[in-house]
């Protein structure tokens, strides 16, 4: 089998197609594409809607980003369709003048999944898919092989701390690591060698319409590993997998049983410690390098892919206790006397939930304080109810606006469905704008700002203000 570091290669030879452009290129799962082919020597430019931190870095690179939606602003040297190939994020509307530019004259253009797609075609594909800790858990698969003898190439959805990036590249190893998006059933393009699934919680109903469907696409993603392969599932997922035939079946959990899970699990001194034990061996006293307790599921589930790939016990130790981390997956912004400033994604109920329970167990006895900003009309309409119960759990909440990303607003659909059904007593709705000025009137000990949409724009302002105070 060919290795996944000649795609492009192949590409360019076959349909000369020697220039990328990529529309929603500040989107972290297409700018780990850009930088892919950037680093292949490819010319690489693309549009996103806004300045990013993540723009600034990949036109540090090298690679051309404009910000303007119109047709005349697309550089001259991208716009043959003959040595150009348009790479397209779902999050582009169909009436976007550059995709119906680059549509009416006949550019070959791809989604995002269709490109990964290809590159698990020609190698071995270990892709992450589930509503929620898919990103957390294939960065860490990806720093368990990468930093072992193993090695592999990983396509990721999130900034590897370790790295400070999200696209990790081998010259000698045929295994890439991949997220497995299920939104808008990107992930059915894929063609895993291994898969995961960490939860099938609904989501996306806005494509999906109903949960049945949202679990059928799990389902229908499982008949898609390759026959020889493997599926490691979270116990007690309500999905009944369709596997081909030679692949095998393994369960994983925390604290539930399973094939792979962890067990004598230990929590004190800012430090967790558990015994990872497999179908066959057991590796005690594993130091969790990020301390909190969702991860110990999400390392289980890395470690049994890097263990089924070959990664040594002691690569395994050593590896976990390394991994620093992803940008906006617990982040410790801040740490005073008085405070301590956190920055997390978490943006689906579950998630959500899960991530202050961690954050009420590592900062036991302290006033936790969250601020939310909901993502997505179609996601607070559909999981109101839920959200609310998940920051029940906080001591006092400061609820955001809904950040609309690719929606436009819905009639009657705002934070205030979220906020009625909250029950704890010190609750505020607050406008993004006004943020700043009302944590001026707080004293927090533990403060976390949640989301998925801009609100990671106001961390460093967060921060000075806390300094300052």
């Amino acid at each position: 089998m060919r290795g996944f570091q000649y795609l492009s290669e192949e590409l360019s030879d076959m349909n000369k197609i020697n220039k990328y452009y990529f529309l929603g290129i500040g989107g972290i799962g297409m700018s780990a594409l850009a930088r892919y082919f950037n680093t292949k020597g490819f010319q690489v430019a693309g549009y996103d809607r806004s300045e990013s931190k993540l723009t600034s870095d990949l036109q540090s690179e090298g690679i051309k980003i404009i910000f303007n939606e119109e047709v005349n602003h697309i550089p001259v040297e991208f716009t043959d369709p003959l040595t150009t190939l348009v790479v397209l994020t779902p999050a582009i509307p169909q009436d976007h003048p550059q995709l119906r530019y680059f549509e009416s004259n006949n550019f070959a253009i791809q989604k995002r999944a269709q490109v990964l797609g290809d590159i698990t075609q020609q190698s071995k594909g270990i892709c992450i898919a589930g509503t929620h800790g898919k990103t957390t858990t294939s960065t860490i698969t990806a720093h368990l092989l990468y930093q072992s003898q193993v090695t592999c190439s990983a396509f990721l959805g999130g900034i590897a701390n370790n790295y400070n990036t999200n696209l990790l590249l081998s010259k000698t190893s045929n295994l890439v690591v991949i997220e497995a998006d299920e939104y808008d059933r990107s992930f059915h393009h894929l063609s895993p060698y291994m898969a995961v699934i960490t939860a099938a919680d609904a989501d996306h109903l806005d494509i999906y319409h109903t949960a049945e469907a949202f679990r059928e696409s799990f389902e229908h993603f499982t008949s898609l590993i390759r026959p020889g392969g493997v599926l490691i599932m979270r116990k007690g997922i309500n999905i009944t997998p369709r596997l081909q035939k030679g692949v095998k079946l393994y369960t994983y959990s925390m604290d539930e049983g399973g094939d792979f899970r962890a067990e004598n699990i230990k929590v004190g001194n800012g430090e967790i410690r558990f015994d990872f034990v497999t179908p066959t061996d057991r590796i005690a006293d594993v130091r969790l390098g990020v301390p909190v307790r969702i991860n110990i599921e999400n390392s289980v589930a890395a470690m049994a892919l890097a263990w089924l790939n070959g990664v040594t016990a002691e690569e395994l130790r050593v590896g976990i206790s390394s991994f620093s981390g992803i940008y906006r997956r617990f982040n410790v912004v801040y740490k005073s006397d008085k405070v301590i400033y956190m920055d997390d994604y978490a943006h689906h109920p579950s998630e959500l939930k899960a991530s202050i329970r961690s954050i009420r167990e590592l900062y036991d006895g302290r006033k936790v304080t969250g601020i939310f900003q909901p993502h997505l009309y179609t996601r607070t309409r559909d999981f109101a109810a839920e959200f609310a119960e998940a920051l029940s759990l906080l001591d006092e909440v400061i609820l955001l606006d809904i950040y609309p990303a690719r929606e436009l607003p819905i009639e009657g659909v705002t934070s205030e469905l979220i906020f009625n059904d909250i029950t704890i007593s010190q609750k505020t709705l607050c406008h993004k704008e006004n943020l700043l000025e009302l944590l001026q009137t707080k004293k927090p000990e533990i403060l976390v700002t949640f989301g998925a949409g801009d609100i990671d724009k106001l961390v460093p302002q967060i921060k000075s203000q806390l300094k300052l105070g």
